[in-house]
């Protein structure tokens, strides 16, 4: 039997299904056979440092898989948000110019967490791929794990595939193909893949080349894989050593967009419904046709891609920045903001086409409209950005070409810096090099690149992240029960564990340091942003300040003790007594922080979401998403709106629920938390639903008073306010009052005119310093022209070398009167003014004369550092006492270079 199906050329007849059919029946297929089907978690990966966005289904399930969590249910489905744009993913440039390299993508997924196995997992999906899709069953082969290694060959697979296809069909591959593990250490196993036949009339390299096509192992498109069975069956240790785990789990994953096109009958991605209604939106804007040009769709593909994952990141709560998530989005961003321009567009336009992705997506998403204005707002801001900076790296690449145009070649690593600090694309420098007889040195920028690449790999590389082994040993003999909910005290609290300098002790004796692990505790252990509790500990003869309570590991509550009397020791029961005034005050900031979070996102809209806080006795900090800076009316605002609802004296309510069913109530999840499958939810009825374990007030008036005290941006795309509340608050409204009594006391005046009163005496210390520069520059110029000890003729041509001690400002002011004042003579100026100890140099030619040198370069010849126009340069690099030298040198300068010409 041939190993391939016979190709007629004709295409495959099947009904048309969109993608939105598609991701349904998928769902549904596998919700009729028990598995919850689980809605897409945010492509912020929730509590997981070790990765930039959401890749795999597989993310939000990864503690389930590594044991760490346990669901109410044992099988489950989704269709998950992912980006690829960064980290060892990083292959933005293939984006566009392939059928299949997107950004942004959806993967569709089944799991099983040690429920079925192999057996079932072969099944359903040559179920719903034959069946429920309707694809040919002999354009479909499947590969196993071959054995390599010391690992056996999947043979169990090979048997349950037998069931479906025939032998001729089932490849064997290793484990570069054929196995799958999470880390260096941790699950891992076999898996089994499913391609497609796409047809023969592709073109193949192999062919081209006089070799047969090597079928599913070719690198051509004939063979399509489509779908990855993971059967997780192993615990890896750090030796290698493979160990069965006792309850093998199922992971799967199938690209959306590249099922879609198989069932659509299309060779690219880019053909399918879920690209087509963007790239027509695009073309339509652009004045582009697509399929006119190959360099024109490529770009229209580029622009209908990242589209749809800036849309995505932002509704999710990611800003344009500088570093981690923020700047992968930037560079998604100005990425397609520069095909943009080659299909001819000058000014913004990427916002007005946010519009046709929530179109298109909100069915599946419906998120996304809620968040369009903002998604909107934000990418109109960054276009404007890109701008300005791009007029930044236009005049970072003359200085760039100007250094480098003896040699011919701008070197890689400018280039680089160029593309990497400027956002100017390499084509771009390349294009602008081009037009200054320059060419790039683009392998030294691949190196460059590349370089940078291996470091986002490294610092974006997946590890198995675990607990510390002491704190998981003790969690195995013993939870703390946390009990601060209802009360403050606790008369019999049991010691599971004392521990000295990381280690376990028989004892903590007076003067002593160290931890102590309570059965029960009524301690609050530092998380979601709140301060740990401090607080006592005594037994008969033993005392103990209990100076901070954290939870290193889920369920263990480890207080940080100073033994002051006697001593602790496993075994015994101690009374336990929480710092009420400290705590009260953590309640009132942390309920205040819930109260701010809802007013932010009903004043400046809902893409507003967590991204870090601090809750303490004394004062709160709220780190948020947003992608500009609050005016003082806004503040004022949403100050009076958290003042409004306290003095409401509105009751909290708390309820514990599924988190699924807690979603769907409306409540937000905080940013860094780690939440299981019963949540608690805190409620202030109809301002704010929050998922929280914190500790909070029974009345929002007992917050007393909330002041904002300081807000500002901590980096692109997210902003901080810090506040405090109650008696913090009176003390800082008591002050102010204090300042203004002040204030009106010493300037005569009511508060009500000390606004006017200042503005005045500002507008007069402007004139003051006015005049005084005014004075200035007429004592340093001799009190009117140039000095004539300062000034020689070399033929027509006027040459000035002043020295002045004036500051920058004033010193250049100086320099352009007297270029101003000689605009119709030539000359050259070298001037230079003594600051602080410092020396600042101005160099300036007229126009008639910069061919024949120009500014920068009599900088250059003269030793000096610095740059700018070729009539005028600004710099350093001579010490005071060689000033006089350095004039001397200037005008022997100019008298070779205008008697040579």
């Amino acid at each position: 039997m041939s190993t391939q199906p016979v190709d007629t050329g004709a295409k495959r007849k099947s009904r048309a299904m969109s993608a939105d059919e598609i991701r349904a029946a998928f769902l549904a297929f596998f919700a009729s056979r028990g598995h919850r089907v689980v809605r897409s978690s945010s492509l912020v990966p929730e509590s997981d440092p070790t990765l930039l966005f959401a890749n795999a289904g597989m993310n939000q399930f990864k503690d389930v898989f590594l044991g760490k969590e346990k669901r109410d249910y044992a099988r489950a489905a989704s269709s998950q948000k992912c980006v690829r744009a960064g980290g060892k993913h990083n292959d933005l440039e293939n984006v566009g110019q392939t059928a299949r390299h997107h950004t942004f993508f959806e993967m569709l997924g089944n799991f099983s967490f040690g429920d079925y196995f192999k057996k079932d997992a072969i099944e359903f999906a040559w179920q719903l791929l034959t069946r429920d899709l309707a694809l040919p069953a002999d354009r479909l082969k499947v590969s196993i794990f071959k054995g390599e290694d010391g690992v056996p060959r999947d043979a169990d697979a090979h048997g349950f595939w037998r069931a479906h296809v025939s032998e001729d069909r089932i490849l064997e591959l290793g484990a570069n193909e054929n196995f799958w593990a999470m880390g260096d250490t941790g699950p891992c196993g076999p898996c089994s893949e499913i391609h497609f036949f796409q047809g023969n009339e592709l073109p193949c390299l192999e062919e081209q080349a006089g070799r047969p096509c090597r079928g599913v192992e070719c690198e051509c498109d004939r063979w399509l894989e489509i779908w990855n069975l993971v059967f997780m069956q192993y615990d890896r240790d750090a030796s290698g050593r493979l160990t069965p785990l006792p309850a093998p789990c199922i992971d799967t994953g199938m690209g959306l967009e590249r099922i879609t096109a198989v069932v659509q009958g299309k060779l690219s991605n880019y053909d399918t419904d879920l690209f087509q209604p963007l790239i027509v939106a695009v073309a339509a804007r652009t004045a582009t046709a697509y399929g006119a040009s190959s360099e024109g769709d490529v770009s229209l593909r580029v622009v209908a891609d990242h589209l749809r994952a800036m849309t995505f990141l932002i509704a999710d709560g990611v800003m344009p920045g500088n570093e981690g998530r923020g700047y992968v989005l930037r560079k998604v961003m100005r990425r397609a903001m520069r095909h943009g321009k080659k299909l001819g567009v000058d000014g913004p336009f990427l916002h007005e086409l946010v519009h046709a992705v929530v179109a298109r997506m909100d069915g599946a998403y419906p998120e996304l409209l809620t968040h369009a204005d903002t998604v909107s707002r934000v990418v109109r801001a960054e276009e404007e950005r890109f701008g300005t900076t791009l007029k930044q790296a236009f005049a970072v690449f003359e200085q760039v070409a100007a250094r480098h145009a003896s040699a011919g070649r701008i070197p890689g690593g400018d280039a680089f810096r160029l593309y990497d600090t400027y956002g100017l694309p390499l084509d771009f420098t390349e294009e602008l090099a081009r037009e200054k007889g320059l060419d790039v040195d683009r392998e030294g920028f691949d190196r460059e690149l590349q370089a940078q690449q291996e470091r986002a790999r490294q610092s974006s590389k997946m590890g198995a992240v675990t607990g510390d082994p002491l704190y998981l040993g003790l969690l195995e003999k013993g939870k703390t029960r946390f009990v601060g909910y209802e009360s403050l005290t606790l008369e019999d609290a049991r010691v599971l564990a004392v521990l000295k300098d990381g280690q376990l002790a028989r004892r903590l004796d007076a003067g002593q340091d160290g931890q102590v692990i309570l059965d029960r505790t009524p301690f609050y252990g530092a998380s979601g942003g709140q301060v740990g509790d401090h607080g006592w500990m005594s037994a008969e003869g033993s005392t103990a300040e209990v100076t901070d309570c954290q939870i290193p590991v889920p369920g263990l509550y480890v207080h940080d003790v100073k033994v002051t009397a006697g001593g602790l020791e496993p075994g015994m029961t101690v009374r336990v007594q929480v710092d009420e005034a400290r705590r009260s005050g953590a309640m009132r900031h942390h309920t205040a922080t819930h109260l701010l979070h809802a007013a932010l996102r009903e004043q400046l809209g809902t893409h507003v979401k967590q991204a870090g806080s601090l809750v303490a006795p004394d004062r709160l900090r709220f780190d948020f998403s947003h992608f500009q800076g609050l005016g003082a009316r806004e503040l004022r605002h949403i100050e009076n709106r958290v003042n409004g609802v306290v003095l409401k004296d509105a009751a909290l309510q708390t309820k514990v629920m599924g988190r699924e069913e807690a979603l769907a109530y409306g409540a937000l999840a905080f940013f860094g938390d780690k939440y299981g499958e019963r949540v608690r939810v805190v409620e202030v009825p109809g301002f704010s639903k929050e998922f929280c374990g914190g500790t909070h007030v029974e009345h929002t008036g007992q917050i007393g008073l909330f002041l904002f005290t300081r807000e500002g941006g901590i980096s692109a795309g997210t902003r901080r306010v810090e506040a405090i509340t109650g008696e913090a608050a009176f003390a800082r409204a008591q002050e102010d009052q204090g300042i203004l009594e002040e204030l009106e006391e010493t300037a005569k005046t009511d508060r009500r005119g000390l606004v006017d009163e200042y503005a005045k005496l500002r507008e007069q210390l402007k004139s003051l310093q006015r005049e005084n520069e005014r004075l200035k520059r007429k004592l340093a110029t001799g009190g009117g022209d140039a000095s004539s000890s300062d000034l020689r003729e070399i033929g027509d041509v006027q040459v000035w070398t002043p020295r002045f001690e004036l500051d920058r400002k004033a010193h250049a002011t100086v320099v352009d009167e007297f270029r101003n004042k000689n605009r119709d003579r030539p000359f050259v100026v070298l001037s230079a003014s003594v600051e602080d100890g410092g020396v600042h140099v101005i160099s300036a030619v007229s126009e008639s004369l910069k061919d024949r040198i120009s500014a920068p370069e009599l900088m250059k010849r003269l030793g000096l550092r610095g740059g700018g126009r070729p009539d005028f340069a600004q710099g350093g690099g001579v010490a005071p006492a060689d000033v006089d030298a350095l004039r001397r040198k200037a005008v022997e300068l100019a008298r070779q270079v205008l008697e040579a010409a």
